[in-house]
């Protein structure tokens, strides 16, 4: 992952932002209570961790990646930002990670996957092990690719090929494997697919 990002980390919230359609309607989303916690998998330049960090004065935030040179560029933008205070970012991979070890946390009431499963490939695993790491009552937040059923096929040829160049594959099976995780776990789930099938969205919710 850092040999993708060393350099398209200094572009990549400039170069993304007309095509990864849905995230800020997910910051909206999370509706969380005064001092929830909320993780965000896969936090890259830090971007939505701000804006969430902005939106909910009173929740602690915290990010991982995989990618020191992604973190790299978070931190910066944090501290920026002036919430170097709110926001805690490691270093993890989130197929298997310890939330008490690297944050001194035993879950999170609000976790966040955007547009991250599509370049992780033990993605199912990473839903898995984000579902596991709810509290009681909390609730995970995914947006991503989605199978772009309701587009042009032109369209779907050119967008799939562009994705490729960045080694982004859209998971097609996502709604199916989120839905049986969710039902695996005793959470209810909901899907829809916004934009034509552009994106897919999904809210697993912890009893």
């Amino acid at each position: 992952m850092d040999s993708i990002y060393r350099h398209q980390r200094h572009i990549y919230d400039a170069s993304r932002k007309f095509y990864l359609l849905g995230r800020d309607g997910l910051i909206a989303g999370l509706a969380p209570r005064a001092q929830d916690t909320i993780l965000e998998i896969g936090c890259g330049t830090g971007r939505n961790l701000i804006g969430i960090a902005r939106r909910y004065p009173g929740c602690d935030c915290y990010g991982l990646d995989v990618s020191s040179a992604m973190l790299e560029t978070a931190h910066g933008a944090v501290e920026r930002a002036g919430l170097g205070g709110r926001i805690r970012l490691a270093q993890a991979d989130a197929s298997d990670f310890d939330p008490q070890a690297l944050f001194g946390q035993p879950g999170f009431d609000r976790i966040v996957i955007s547009y991250a499963l599509s370049m992780i490939p033990p993605w199912q695993a990473v839903v898995a092990e984000a579902i596991a790491r709810l509290s009681p009552g909390g609730s995970l937040h995914i947006v991503d690719f989605g199978d772009q059923a309701g587009l042009p096929s032109a369209f779907k040829a050119v967008l799939r090929r562009w994705l490729a160049l960045f080694h982004v594959t859209p998971r097609e099976d996502l709604p199916a494997v989120v839905r049986a995780l969710a039902e695996e776990a005793g959470a209810s789930c909901q899907v829809e697919a916004p934009f034509r099938g552009y994106a897919v969205r999904a809210v697993v919710r912890k009893a």
